[in-house]
Protein backbone atom coordinates (compact mmCIF):
# COMPACT_ATOMS: atom_id res chain seq x y z
CA UNK A 1 0.00 0.00 0.00
CA UNK A 2 1.33 3.28 -0.82
CA UNK A 3 2.71 5.70 2.20
CA UNK A 4 1.14 9.39 1.24
CA UNK A 5 1.49 10.61 4.88
CA UNK A 6 4.07 13.05 6.24
CA UNK A 7 5.00 15.67 8.97
CA UNK A 8 4.30 19.35 8.94
CA UNK A 9 6.27 21.63 10.89
CA UNK A 10 4.46 23.97 12.64
CA UNK A 11 6.40 27.61 11.46
CA UNK A 12 5.42 29.68 14.85
CA UNK A 13 6.92 27.22 17.15
CA UNK A 14 10.23 25.28 15.13
CA UNK A 15 10.12 22.40 17.56
CA UNK A 16 6.74 21.15 17.18
CA UNK A 17 5.48 19.16 14.21
CA UNK A 18 2.10 18.57 13.42
CA UNK A 19 1.30 14.85 11.54
CA UNK A 20 -0.45 15.92 7.81
CA UNK A 21 -1.89 13.13 6.00
CA UNK A 22 -1.23 13.57 2.20
CA UNK A 23 1.23 16.06 2.35
CA UNK A 24 5.25 15.32 1.04
CA UNK A 25 7.80 14.24 3.43
CA UNK A 26 10.32 16.76 4.06
CA UNK A 27 14.22 15.91 4.53
CA UNK A 28 17.14 17.13 6.21
CA UNK A 29 20.85 16.32 4.35
CA UNK A 30 23.62 16.43 7.03
CA UNK A 31 27.22 17.48 5.10
CA UNK A 32 29.87 17.34 6.73
CA UNK A 33 32.71 19.38 5.03
CA UNK A 34 35.66 18.01 3.17
CA UNK A 35 39.34 17.21 4.42
CA UNK A 36 41.55 19.26 5.95
CA UNK A 37 45.12 19.18 6.33
CA UNK A 38 44.36 18.33 10.62
CA UNK A 39 41.81 15.51 9.29
CA UNK A 40 44.66 13.70 7.13
CA UNK A 41 47.36 14.25 10.47
CA UNK A 42 45.07 13.18 12.85
CA UNK A 43 44.53 16.53 14.61
CA UNK A 44 41.74 16.95 16.98
CA UNK A 45 40.16 20.05 15.16
CA UNK A 46 37.14 21.20 17.59
CA UNK A 47 36.57 24.69 17.15
CA UNK A 48 39.76 25.98 15.48
CA UNK A 49 39.40 27.06 12.26
CA UNK A 50 41.31 24.88 9.95
CA UNK A 51 40.57 25.84 6.39
CA UNK A 52 40.12 22.89 3.53
CA UNK A 53 43.70 21.56 2.02
CA UNK A 54 43.41 21.14 -2.14
CA UNK A 55 41.70 17.41 -1.83
CA UNK A 56 39.05 19.05 0.65
CA UNK A 57 38.33 21.65 -1.80
CA UNK A 58 37.90 18.48 -4.62
CA UNK A 59 35.52 16.93 -2.83
CA UNK A 60 33.05 19.56 -1.68
CA UNK A 61 33.00 20.05 -5.76
CA UNK A 62 32.21 16.92 -6.56
CA UNK A 63 29.80 16.44 -3.60
CA UNK A 64 27.55 19.47 -4.45
CA UNK A 65 27.53 18.25 -8.08
CA UNK A 66 25.94 15.55 -6.77
CA UNK A 67 23.20 17.31 -4.13
CA UNK A 68 22.64 20.19 -6.49
CA UNK A 69 20.17 17.62 -8.28
CA UNK A 70 17.87 17.44 -5.04
CA UNK A 71 17.60 20.87 -5.34
CA UNK A 72 17.83 22.19 -1.53
CA UNK A 73 15.26 24.95 -0.73
CA UNK A 74 17.97 26.16 1.93
CA UNK A 75 21.60 25.48 2.83
CA UNK A 76 22.86 26.18 6.38
CA UNK A 77 26.42 26.16 7.83
CA UNK A 78 28.52 26.33 10.40
CA UNK A 79 30.33 29.56 9.84
CA UNK A 80 33.99 27.50 10.64
CA UNK A 81 36.06 28.03 7.25
CA UNK A 82 36.02 24.19 6.38
CA UNK A 83 32.30 23.96 6.65
CA UNK A 84 31.18 27.26 4.95
CA UNK A 85 33.00 26.94 2.14
CA UNK A 86 32.11 23.45 1.49
CA UNK A 87 28.41 24.71 1.65
CA UNK A 88 29.96 27.43 -0.52
CA UNK A 89 30.69 24.88 -3.75
CA UNK A 90 26.59 24.07 -3.37
CA UNK A 91 25.46 27.81 -3.38
CA UNK A 92 27.82 28.46 -6.38
CA UNK A 93 25.73 25.84 -8.10
CA UNK A 94 21.99 26.24 -6.88
CA UNK A 95 22.36 29.95 -6.32
CA UNK A 96 21.24 29.05 -2.75
CA UNK A 97 22.57 31.36 -0.28
CA UNK A 98 24.43 30.03 2.93
CA UNK A 99 23.01 31.17 6.48
CA UNK A 100 25.95 30.81 8.32
CA UNK A 101 26.06 30.22 12.26
CA UNK A 102 28.21 29.49 14.94
CA UNK A 103 25.39 26.83 16.93
CA UNK A 104 26.53 24.19 14.32
CA UNK A 105 30.50 24.47 14.86
CA UNK A 106 31.90 21.45 15.52
CA UNK A 107 32.10 20.48 19.54
CA UNK A 108 34.67 22.78 21.58
CA UNK A 109 38.17 20.70 22.45
CA UNK A 110 39.24 23.04 25.28
CA UNK A 111 42.97 21.53 25.58
CA UNK A 112 42.62 18.87 22.85
CA UNK A 113 42.24 21.14 20.01
CA UNK A 114 45.42 20.71 17.73
CA UNK A 115 46.63 17.80 19.50
CA UNK A 116 47.21 14.24 17.71
CA UNK A 117 44.98 11.63 18.35
CA UNK A 118 47.56 9.37 19.27
CA UNK A 119 48.99 11.39 21.91
CA UNK A 120 45.45 12.23 23.13
CA UNK A 121 45.30 8.42 24.22
CA UNK A 122 47.52 8.89 26.84
CA UNK A 123 44.54 11.13 28.48
CA UNK A 124 42.23 9.09 30.16
CA UNK A 125 38.96 11.43 29.81
CA UNK A 126 39.92 11.11 26.11
CA UNK A 127 39.92 7.67 26.53
CA UNK A 128 36.27 7.53 28.11
CA UNK A 129 35.39 10.47 25.36
CA UNK A 130 35.94 7.74 22.63
CA UNK A 131 33.79 5.01 24.18
CA UNK A 132 31.26 7.32 23.93
CA UNK A 133 30.69 9.08 27.52
CA UNK A 134 29.56 12.33 27.91
CA UNK A 135 32.52 14.27 29.07
CA UNK A 136 33.63 17.61 28.27
CA UNK A 137 35.85 17.79 25.68
CA UNK A 138 39.39 19.03 26.39
CA UNK A 139 37.36 20.01 29.87
CA UNK A 140 35.20 22.40 27.33
CA UNK A 141 31.86 21.10 25.47
CA UNK A 142 30.10 17.49 26.15
CA UNK A 143 28.23 15.90 23.16
CA UNK A 144 25.08 16.67 24.73
CA UNK A 145 25.05 20.00 24.90
CA UNK A 146 26.64 20.14 21.30
CA UNK A 147 23.12 18.57 20.71
CA UNK A 148 21.61 21.57 22.35
CA UNK A 149 22.92 24.12 20.07
CA UNK A 150 22.88 22.61 16.77
CA UNK A 151 19.61 20.72 16.92
CA UNK A 152 17.69 24.05 17.40
CA UNK A 153 18.61 25.26 14.13
CA UNK A 154 18.73 21.97 12.22
CA UNK A 155 14.59 22.02 13.28
CA UNK A 156 14.15 25.83 12.98
CA UNK A 157 15.16 25.17 9.38
CA UNK A 158 13.23 22.19 8.97
CA UNK A 159 10.33 24.29 10.01
CA UNK A 160 11.01 26.58 7.23
CA UNK A 161 10.67 24.01 3.96
CA UNK A 162 7.65 23.85 1.93
CA UNK A 163 6.42 19.93 1.54
CA UNK A 164 8.72 17.92 0.17
CA UNK A 165 11.49 20.69 0.55
CA UNK A 166 14.85 19.80 1.66
CA UNK A 167 17.83 21.45 3.41
CA UNK A 168 21.32 20.96 3.40
CA UNK A 169 23.13 21.42 5.99
CA UNK A 170 27.28 21.64 6.30
CA UNK A 171 28.70 21.13 9.53
CA UNK A 172 31.18 18.70 11.09
CA UNK A 173 30.95 14.99 12.17
CA UNK A 174 30.41 15.03 15.92
CA UNK A 175 27.84 17.68 15.50
CA UNK A 176 26.35 16.08 12.86
CA UNK A 177 26.02 12.62 15.27
CA UNK A 178 25.21 14.73 17.75
CA UNK A 179 21.77 16.44 16.02
CA UNK A 180 21.11 12.88 14.29
CA UNK A 181 20.92 11.17 17.72
CA UNK A 182 19.18 14.19 19.25
CA UNK A 183 16.48 13.67 16.27
CA UNK A 184 16.15 10.26 16.80
CA UNK A 185 15.43 10.47 20.65
CA UNK A 186 18.53 8.07 21.23
CA UNK A 187 19.77 8.18 24.88
CA UNK A 188 23.45 10.16 24.75
CA UNK A 189 24.41 6.53 25.62
CA UNK A 190 23.71 4.91 22.64
CA UNK A 191 25.33 7.76 20.30
CA UNK A 192 28.02 5.60 19.84
CA UNK A 193 26.27 2.90 17.62
CA UNK A 194 25.98 5.44 14.88
CA UNK A 195 29.27 5.49 12.64
CA UNK A 196 31.16 7.97 11.60
CA UNK A 197 30.95 10.48 8.69
CA UNK A 198 33.78 10.08 5.90
CA UNK A 199 34.60 13.99 4.51
CA UNK A 200 32.19 15.23 2.47
CA UNK A 201 29.88 12.33 2.78
CA UNK A 202 26.16 12.94 4.23
CA UNK A 203 23.62 11.29 5.86
CA UNK A 204 19.82 12.15 5.13
CA UNK A 205 16.36 12.25 7.87
CA UNK A 206 13.42 12.13 6.56
CA UNK A 207 9.73 13.21 8.38
CA UNK A 208 7.97 9.66 8.80
CA UNK A 209 4.90 8.83 10.51
CA UNK A 210 6.47 8.71 14.09
CA UNK A 211 8.78 11.69 13.61
CA UNK A 212 12.41 11.85 12.21
CA UNK A 213 13.92 8.76 10.58
CA UNK A 214 17.45 8.27 9.24
CA UNK A 215 17.33 7.11 5.66
CA UNK A 216 21.17 7.71 4.77
CA UNK A 217 24.21 7.32 6.38
CA UNK A 218 27.74 8.12 5.40
CA UNK A 219 26.58 8.10 1.62
CA UNK A 220 28.67 9.57 -1.40
CA UNK A 221 26.20 8.94 -3.90
CA UNK A 222 22.58 10.40 -3.93
CA UNK A 223 19.53 8.56 -1.94
CA UNK A 224 17.72 5.92 -3.49
CA UNK A 225 13.88 5.60 -3.09
CA UNK A 226 13.67 2.57 -0.55
CA UNK A 227 11.05 -0.30 -1.94
CA UNK A 228 9.48 -2.05 0.73
CA UNK A 229 7.00 -2.22 3.26
CA UNK A 230 9.34 -0.75 5.99
CA UNK A 231 8.35 3.28 5.06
Amino acid sequence: MPDDSTWSSSRGDPLSVEFTPGAVRRRVVLWRHGRTEWNDSRRFQGQTDVALDDVGRAQAALAAQQLATLKPQLIVASDLSRAADTAQALADRTGVPVRRTPTLRETHGGSWEGQFADDLLADPQYVAWLAGEDVPAGGSETRSQVADRAVVTVRAAAAELEPGGLVVVASHGGTIRAVICRMLDLPVEHWRVLGGLANCCWSVLEEGRAGWRLVEHNAGSLPEVVLGDDR
